[in-house]
């Protein structure tokens, strides 16, 4: 018996929640290898990512399959939002990695912390 009840709006909220996380550290990225840029253009890179991860988790799609599509869409919408050079988007989407496994690690270790204090 699943441990939750799978709605359409759970799988959109879901889905809309984790492309605002990615857009706020790609902006995070953008900023690392640009310097000041606008925070709307990161709003643009977030979703398609996100959309992969959800589809891909809800469809028991292999993770290196996902992975490797979030990745060049990642990739893709820097490039089409900032206009970059590939040798500059590489390097915006390797930070936006990073950025993000820090980031989830840090919410993730908070949340569990929080999940195992005393009532």
């Amino acid at each position: 018996m699943p441990a939750q009840t799978v709605t359409p709006l759970s799988v959109l909220v879901t889905t809309v929640v984790f492309a605002l996380f990615l857009s706020v550290t790609a902006h995070v990225a953008a900023r690392n290898v640009l310097g000041d840029v606008d925070p709307r253009r990161a709003l643009y890179v977030g979703p398609l990512p996100a959309a992969v991860s959800v589809v891909g988790g809800g469809f028991a799609v292999p993770a290196a399959v996902t992975v490797t599509v979030a990745f060049g869409l990642d990739a893709l919408m820097f490039k089409w939002s900032y206009d970059q050079p590939p040798r500059v988007v590489a390097v915006m989407t390797v930070i936006h990695a990073a950025v993000t496994i820090l980031v989830g690690v840090v919410l993730g270790g908070i949340a569990l912390l929080l999940s195992t204090r005393p009532t």
